[in-house]
C-alpha cells in the first residue's frame, strides 16, 4: 500500500461569542465581534490581555489569529502556543487544533496524546490521523489494526471522503477477523462520544449564554493509511508494504453491461453506501442512469457503480468523480 492518505486537514475551529451587554462588558467577547465585523486588529488588541492573564478562550483566539496571520502577521509558532496553553486548560477546540498542527510539523510522538482526547470525542480529523498511525505505527506507536479500522469507520462515518479512500484501502490489508473487531470498537467509540463533555468556559456556574461564529480554517495538505508525514522541506519517506497480510478478496457479482466498474467508498453500514449513491449519481453524467452495486466485504459495504466495457471508460468515469469531489478506484474485472 502507497503511504499517502490523499487528505486535507483542516485546522480551524470556532470563536465564543456573545450578543448584548455583556458583549459590551467582556473584552473577549467584544474581541469576537470586532472579528466578525472584519476588524481583526481590534479584535486582537481585545484578545490580548485578557490571554496573557490565562483566559483560555482568548488563547485560543490569539492562536486562530497567528495562525490566519489577521490582526498580526501570521505565526506559526505563536499559533501553536497560543494552542497549547488553551489546550492545556482544556479547551476542546485548542487541543484538536494543537494535535493536529504538532502532527503537520513531524512531532508525531507529541501529537498522540492530544489526537486521543479528540478523537474520543469525535472529531473526524483527529480520528483520521490517529487511525492512519495505529495503521502504520508511526509516531511510537504500536500497529494496532483493530483500533486503526474502527477510528477509519468513525471518519469515515462523518463524511470524510478522504477516510472513506482510506478504508477501501484498508480493506486490502486488515483480515476479516480485525476487520470486525474495529466494527465492534467503532460501536463503542460511537456510545462513549455522545456522553456530555462540556468544556470547562461552559460548564462553568458563570458561564453566560453564548453562540459560535465561524473561522475560515487554514488548509494544510497531508498524506494516508500508510501516511508517509514529510516534514517540510523533507522528501517524502519512502512508500513500505512491509508485514501487510492481504485479507482475503471478495468476487464482485458479474457486471451485465461491462466488466469493469468504478468503487466510490467503502461503508459500515449498506445504508450510507445507498444515500452517497442517492446524493453522488445525480452529480455525476456518467453515473446518471447506471447500476449501483453493494459489494459486500466481511462487516464492510461497497459501493460501485458500472458497468463499464474498458479500463479506459472506467477512468474516465472515476475522473468525473473525483471532480465532483468524491474519492474513486476502478475495479478490473
Amino acid at each position: 500500500m502507497s503511504r499517502g492518505l490523499q487528505t486535507i486537514l483542516l485546522v480551524g475551529g470556532t470563536m465564543i461569542a456573545a450578543t448584548g451587554a455583556f458583549a459590551q462588558t467582556n473584552p473577549v467577547k467584544a474581541g469576537v465581534d470586532a472579528w466578525s465585523n472584519g476588524d481583526y486588529k481590534t479584535a486582537v488588541a481585545d484578545w490580548r490581555g485578557p490571554a496573557a492573564s490565562g483566559d483560555a478562550d482568548a488563547e485560543f483566539n490569539m492562536g486562530q489569529a497567528y495562525k490566519l496571520g489577521r490582526g498580526v502577521s501570521a505565526d506559526p509558532a505563536k499559533a501553536l502556543d497560543w494552542y497549547r496553553k488553551a489546550a492545556l486548560q482544556g479547551h476542546f477546540q485548542a487541543q484538536d487544533n494543537y494535535g493536529l498542527l504538532l502532527f503537520q510539523d513531524g512531532h508525531l510522538a507529541e501529537a498522540v496524546p492530544w489526537l486521543e482526547k479528540s478523537a474520543m470525542r469525535g472529531e473526524p480529523r483527529a480520528e483520521l490521523v490517529l487511525g492512519t498511525m495505529l495503521f502504520n505505527g508511526d509516531g511510537g506507536q504500536a500497529k494496532d489494526w483493530p483500533r486503526a479500522y474502527a477510528l477509519m469507520t468513525r471518519a469515515s462515518d462523518a463524511g470524510l471522503p478522504q477516510a472513506t479512500q482510506s478504508l477501501a484501502d484498508m480493506d486490502k490489508y486488515i483480515p476479516d477477523g480485525q476487520r470486525k473487531q474495529g466494527l465492534a470498537l467503532a460501536q463503542k467509540y460511537e456510545a462513549a462520544a455522545r456522553r456530555p463533555q462540556l468544556p470547562p468556559e461552559v460548564t462553568s456556574p458563570s458561564a453566560p449564554q453564548i453562540r459560535t461564529t465561524p473561522v475560515p480554517p487554514s488548509q494544510v495538505a497531508s498524506s494516508g493509511p500508510g501516511a508517509s508525514y514529510s516534514r517540510p522541506g523533507t522528501a517524502p519517506a519512502t512508500p513500505h508494504h512491509a508485514e501487510m497480510p492481504a485479507a482475503k478478496p471478495v468476487p464482485a457479482k458479474p457486471a451485465t453491461h461491462g466488466g469493469w466498474r468504478v468503487q466510490l467508498g467503502a461503508f459500515s453500514t449498506e445504508a450510507r453506501a445507498r444515500a452517497l449513491w442517492e446524493s453522488l449519481s445525480p452529480k455525476v453524467p456518467t453515473l446518471r442512469g447506471g447500476q449501483p452495486y453493494l459489494v459486500h466485504a466481511g462487516p464492510v459495504t461497497r459501493l460501485q457503480a458500472g458497468a463499464f466495457s474498458s479500463a479506459g471508460e472506467a477512468e474516465r468515469a472515476c475522473s468525473e468523480v473525483k471532480r465532483a469531489g468524491n474519492p474513486c478506484l476502478t475495479v478490473a474485472p
